[in-house]
């Protein structure tokens, strides 16, 4: 039936047997301590779960028949063991070993059928969660009402309401899609409890710098804000405060860099060519200033302020801002050019750079060349970097503000110099 001997069959059956013995050693392990005969299932069993599952997934190429009747058996089989254990008054009984089991099935079958990589992830994945018990379970007893009630709304705005969204223009110059729209929505929001529940569980007790990375992958001008207010009022160390400010400035420069990458990555390449030098030059000077501060032996702030899990306000503000600067970004591009949008980005990222990246990825397709797309979004960047400064000083007064804006205008003048020095120009 098969001809000659497959190399890729064996090796979707060899993966498929390697699969389940790495999900049976986990599970052997986890449950080691009971007696034998108790266990729902053992290493060799869901090892031949894997292999059966790769066997049928070779099969179901030429004879879908017969692979149906493996799998169906298979699946069966570990319905009647979870059946039996669940009848015969055992303590300790769980659906968690029957799902594993035909997943373990359903991963072999995916290896057998040629999607290596995708059963590898799935398993690797399962062995991960199941391998995290007991710290989920630590997790979830920790969470508030309110917290997972934040929780169920983001899922509702990111996988259902985001979407069901038309993924097409409409309003003036068709400059509004609302599943690129929503998707600010949920983005910025994804931003909000990623820092939330960062600085909760990282805590005071990690450090300033710790809650400074968090809260900047909300906002790291808010976050410059926050530490520029303890400056002044003399609650940290102020070289300690200066290495989260470049903290928060390196961590910035990720997240720009990410959010190009999935909005515009037509830029990708040359954007990050262009920051990639600022970025090194925020980490070094954040070392330095941490040096300088004892490497952690004096005390910073209790934290930086990071809103609370589920706030859509200031994803709905953004969201607003959006509308209006594709507008005016169209607009603009329809009467004066690139260089007319150039001045669009740069005052609308000056306060936001995700806004002005977030209007570059919703221009027409092939409206800029990546390199000039890239020079555009440097300009907010470096706009923002300097405002940050300027809140610093406005803040701390020049005495200590200056320790947070001179390395902000050196991260800022970096930027410009590589780009001189790359000889790009508009």
């Amino acid at each position: 039936m098969f001809g000659n001997l497959n190399l890729d069959h064996v090796v979707g059956v060899a993966l498929g047997l390697a699969l389940g013995l790495l999900v049976g050693v986990q599970r052997g392990w986890t449950l080691r301590e009971r007696p034998e005969g108790t266990r729902f299932a053992g290493i060799r069993t869901f090892a031949l779960m894997g292999l059966a599952g790769g066997i049928a997934g070779v099969l179901y190429v030429h004879a879908q028949g017969p692979a149906t009747v493996l799998l169906a058996a298979a699946a069966l089989l570990v319905l009647i063991g979870y059946a039996r254990a669940s009848h015969t008054g055992r303590d300790h009984v769980s659906g968690t070993g029957t799902m594993v089991g035909l997943l373990t099935l359903a991963c072999g079958f995916l290896t057998g059928t040629g999607e290596w990589l995708l059963g590898t992830i799935i398993a690797v994945i399962m062995v991960l969660l199941l391998s995290m018990r007991t710290q989920l379970h630590g997790w979830v007893s920790r969470l508030s009402e309110q917290e997972v009630l934040s929780i169920a709304r983001f899922a509702l705005i990111a996988m259902v309401i985001l979407p069901l969204l038309p993924d097409k223009g409409y309003g003036p110059y068709h400059a509004w899609n609302p599943r690129q729209l929503w998707t600010v929505v949920v983005m910025v929001s994804g931003f909000s409890f990623v820092g939330y529940f960062a600085t909760k569980y990282l805590g005071a007790t990690r450090g300033v710098l710790a809650t400074a990375a968090a809260g900047s992958m909300v906002s790291s001008t808010a976050v410059t804000a926050g530490l520029a207010t303890r400056m002044r009022d003399g609650s940290g160390a102020p070289m300690l405060l200066a290495s989260a400010i470049c903290t928060a400035s390196f961590f910035m420069f990720l997240r720009v860099v990410l959010l190009v990458g999935l909005l515009a990555n037509f830029a990708l390449a040359p954007f990050a060519l262009i920051v990639a030098p600022a970025a090194v030059v925020s980490l070094l000077l954040a070392l330095w200033f941490l040096q300088r501060a004892g490497w952690g032996r004096q005390q910073g702030p209790a934290e930086v302020t990071v809103k609370n899990p589920f706030d859509l306000a200031p994803a709905l503000l953004l969201t607003g801002m959006v509308m209006a600067l594709t507008v005016a970004a169209h607009w603009v591009l329809a009467h004066y050019g690139d260089r007319g949008l150039a001045a669009v980005l740069a005052i609308s990222g000056t306060v936001d750079v995700d806004s002005a990246i977030i209007t570059m990825g919703n221009l027409p397709d092939a409206t800029l060349t990546a390199r000039t797309a890239a020079l555009v979004l440097a300009v907010p960047v470096t706009l923002n970097t300097l405002f940050k400064g300027a809140v610093a000083v406005g803040l701390a007064g020049w005495r200590l503000g200056k320790l947070g804006a001179l390395p902000l205008i050196a991260v800022a003048a970096t930027v410009v110099a590589t780009c001189l020095l790359l000889g790009w120009r508009f």
